[in-house]
């Protein structure tokens, strides 16, 4: 099973390109992941092989609304419009396209992190924002 944990902070390359910590990399099976807009304005890196199933859990898990409305159909368009395979090259890096860094607000300084089994690509800032909202609400 995997488990991507931890914190890293690359930065973009020129080409749109971003290096995967080897400790995540080394858990992913083959030379591709899929890309995806995330929430929270994240991206999801899933193992390629893993992404038809995650993607469906990623659904069910968050498919009620605050008024208790099923909305698996906008989940699956959020998710799956945006998705698409990318490659891994001879140096851990990958490209993401210019509508997942849009999307995402990711200009030059990343947070990539691993959150059990995938991985999430943030902004830097938003992402240091945004975990120090979490930990004061769990403290």
């Amino acid at each position: 099973m995997k488990m991507f944990l931890g914190e890293y902070s690359p930065n973009i390359t020129p080409g749109s390109r971003i290096a995967l910590p080897k400790k995540l990399r080394d858990q992913i099976t083959g030379e591709s992941v899929v890309l995806s807009r995330g929430f929270d304005r994240c991206i999801f890196v899933y193992d390629a092989n893993d992404w038809g199933e995650k993607a469906q859990r990623q659904i069910e898990n968050s498919k009620i609304d605050s008024r208790g409305e099923l909305k698996t159909k906008d989940l699956e368009r959020y998710l799956y419009t945006s998705a698409c395979d990318a490659s891994i090259d001879d140096q851990g890096r990958i490209v993401i396209p210019g509508n997942l860094l849009s999307s995402s607000g990711i200009t030059k300084r990343t947070a990539i992190i691993g959150v059990g089994d995938h991985i999430e690509v943030w902004d830097f800032d938003t992402w240091k924002k945004y975990s120090k909202e979490i930990s004061g609400q769990l403290q």
